[in-house]
């Protein structure tokens, strides 16, 4: 019973206590010749002291106190009446504290049993929710012993190794993610671990696959243990792969015709040198002027071959995410570099139309050529600003780099000039032409910008 109760039961007890008091005081003054009943007084204390606070009780004690004095047969003086009177006081005081500290004492520990109850249920329910989290989560959890004997595993980490439900319980976790067998191992002051790492998995029937293992190990009174959250990226790994792949063909097709240009524009001007031979007739009769004619022919087959087509995977595109992704990516690269990078994109960009990973490829190229032509710069600051004009959507890069020397040449491919390879430029306004955009550079004083323009996909659109 709470502490409201008692004080809402106040004037009950009160009037109970005053109804014995009365009763035992009418007996008393009945009997007093007869036979002291002051001992009776103990009845109503123990009433007040279940409500009333101790200075209230210290004033019913007095009064029963003086009754007892009043009704019993004894005569009171100075020397012998003080003594008693005192002695009742402190019987009828210690009996209504005792029962005061008593029902206090009750009332803490119904509180507390009160409390603990409401902490249990609260334990319950989230024991409850962990459980549905567990089991009801995509990833593979497992927990481990110090010696790497499965505690506990959910449903997903069945569905992963391919095993039937509740067969995991007391297998080595070293039989399924080698990469772990170190981590738990008994040790006298063992290390703590909180990390992730990409490993090889080994399901039950000896299928290999590629796993992100989130782990991490705590101590309890039985030990070390491991709780380790697995998902299988084996998907991702394929879907990487034939993208790299896919980008290394369409880059290859593209340098390769770009070559095959050159070479045909060779071939075309060998030809006319030999065909202005060949009717001057000075070298009709020469082995080696018709072999050399022979290899021409072939030269010009092999120029002839048409590399630049590849499979089109433009599609709509989210140009927020990806730019959130090229951020990502390239901000490590800006601060290691020392350069300011200042970033002005809406929060929402219209979709457009592009092939995602070749995109992703043109940005870093051109965040790339900034970086390095703002090597060994003072003041060092690329600018990438994302705006909506005429329905088409406009990524520009700049920076303070300086200038460009030959614009007119800046989309040739094998560059003199070029620090690397020459080919980055050409390859990304290929990639963007391929899906109807552009990528055109934009002089500015004291620096540099490309322009990447990309059509918004309003409806589908058919590329030829």
């Amino acid at each position: 019973m709470s502490s409201s109760s008692f004080q809402g039961n106040k004037k009950i007890v009160i009037f109970r206590a005053a109804i014995l008091i009365l009763v035992v005081a009418l007996i008393d003054w009945r009997t007093s010749n007869e036979l002291p009943l002051g001992f009776l007084y103990l009845l109503p204390m123990l009433v007040v002291g279940r409500a009333l606070d101790p200075w209230q009780i210290a004033i019913v004690a007095a009064l029963c106190t003086f009754l007892t004095e009043a009704f019993d047969a004894f005569i009171w003086n100075l020397k012998n009446g003080i003594t008693r009177d005192i002695l009742y006081f402190f019987a009828f005081l210690c009996t209504g504290l005792f029962v005061c500290e008593i029902n206090r004492s009750r009332r803490r520990a119904i509180e507390n049993l009160h409390e603990i109850e409401i902490e249990r249920d609260a334990r319950r329910d989230a024991e409850e929710q962990l459980k549905a989290l567990i089991e009801s989560s995509p990833a593979a959890i497992i927990t481990a012993d110090s010696v790497g004997c499965i505690l506990m595993a959910n449903e997903a980490a069945y569905r992963m190794l391919a095993l039937q439900p509740d067969t995991l319980h007391g297998k080595l976790i070293h039989h399924y993610f080698p990469s772990l067998v170190n981590v738990s191992r008994q040790e006298p002051t063992p290390r703590l671990f909180r990390t992730v790492m990409q490993s090889r998995g080994q399901r039950d029937d000896g299928e290999v696959f590629l796993a992100e293992i989130c782990f991490s190990t705590y101590r309890t009174n039985s030990g070390t243990r491991l709780a380790a959250m697995i998902l299988d990226t084996s998907e991702e790994l394929r879907t990487r792969e034939e993208t790299s792949l896919h980008q290394m063909l369409a880059g290859s097709r593209i340098a390769a015709a770009a070559v095959s240009h050159e070479v045909r524009n060779v071939s075309g001007a060998i030809a006319v040198v030999h065909q202005n031979l060949e009717r001057s007739g000075l070298l009709s009769q020469n082995k080696d002027f018709e072999a050399l004619g022979s290899l021409l022919n072939t030269l010009e087959r092999i120029a002839s071959v048409d590399l630049r087509q590849y499979t089109d995977q433009t599609a709509e595109t989210d140009l927020t995410s990806v730019l959130d992704d090229m951020r990502i990516v390239v901000t490590p690269a800006l601060k290691e570099a020392g350069i300011e990078g200042r970033w002005q994109i809406p929060s929402e960009l219209p979709v457009v139309w592009a092939d995602q990973q070749n995109l992703m490829q043109v940005f870093l190229n051109l965040t790339t050529n900034s970086i390095r032509a703002l090597a060994g710069k003072s003041e060092k600051i690329l600018s990438v600003t994302a705006k909506v004009s005429n329905q088409c959507v406009l990524i520009e890069f700049s920076d303070n780099a300086g200038g460009v020397d030959h614009p007119d040449q800046l989309f040739h491919p094998f560059q003199r000039r070029a620090q690397v390879t020459g080919l980055g430029l050409f390859l990304s306004r290929a990639f963007m032409r391929a899906s109807r955009g552009e990528l055109r550079y934009k002089p500015l004083s004291g620096g540099t910008c490309f322009i990447v323009e990309m059509p918004i996909a309003e409806q589908p659109k058919s590329f030829v």
